[in-house]
């Protein structure tokens, strides 16, 4: 960790030499703490409001447990995605209080209850099958501070569904619409809302969808203004832009 140009830096504000506010500016790129395999940012949650999450996937489970240990000392809560059974059993042994969401793969290291904001995120999937990639956007936006209404299994292939879920869908400040095959409901809800649309294209498809690129060539070629999209199966992706849209005074 860079503690000597920390030191330094409180030295300043006591001396005055330096204006608390000026030193929290010079502050928030530092510190780091090198691992040796990881770089672990402690001041992330000071320069965007969340701290750091873990992306479990290449790293092992003891390399995933050794950095959420670190990360426990500096943050409150704690987030790791695409996580394992067996990277959150290793995970436990250093956070005894750590939670698994299974179907999002999303581990939780919660100590303190962050506010949450009066403003709807909905998350929606076409198919029963997008739910996973849909279900680790929900469960980040609400780790951060979101109420999130989930309206699954709604795609186009029977349009009443969604036509049904209107009213919920239009009290939502932001919405999250995740789909797979040829990603048409993104289109479909950004021509029925006035709030911004983020669109999740997944790999869920025959061949043809090419692993979600079809999804992502469609939802990125929408002729329904004011939709936004992510990369394929970023669900982690997904629910932290929209929280960051949802927190927008």
């Amino acid at each position: 960790m860079n503690g000597d140009y920390l030191k330094k830096i409180l030295e300043q504000v006591a001396s005055g030499a330096v204006e608390p506010d000026a030193a929290f500016e010079q502050l928030k790129s530092l510190p780091y703490e090198d691992m040796g395999f990881a770089n672990i940012d402690h001041h992330r949650n000071i320069r965007t409001g969340y701290p750091e999450a873990v992306y479990c996937e290449g790293k092992t489970p003891e390399q995933t447990a050794a950095i959420i240990q670190k990360l426990m000392a500096h943050n409150t809560n704690i987030l790791a995605t695409r996580a394992s059974r067996e990277v959150y059993e290793k995970v436990r042994e250093a956070a005894p209080d750590a939670v698994y969401y299974e179907t999002a793969r999303i581990i939780v290291v919660k100590r303190e209850e962050t506010p949450i904001s009066d403003k709807i995120i909905a998350v929606i999937t076409a198919g029963t099958s997008d739910i996973p990639v849909a279900e680790e956007a929900a469960v980040t936006a609400e780790i951060i501070g979101n109420k999130v209404e989930r309206i699954y299994d709604v795609g186009v292939a029977g349009i009443h569904r969604l036509l049904a879920k209107a009213d919920r869908i239009r009290a939502a400040n932001v919405i999250i619409v995740v789909a797979g095959m040829e990603g048409a409901l993104a289109s479909v809800v950004g021509g029925l809302v006035d709030k911004p649309v983020i669109a999740v294209p997944t790999s869920i498809g025959y061949g043809a969808s090419f692993g979600g690129i079809a999804a992502l060539l469609a939802m990125l070629n929408s002729c329904a203004t004011g939709v936004g999209v992510v990369n394929i199966d970023n669900g982690f992706g997904a629910g932290y832009l929209a929280s960051n849209i949802n927190k927008l005074k």
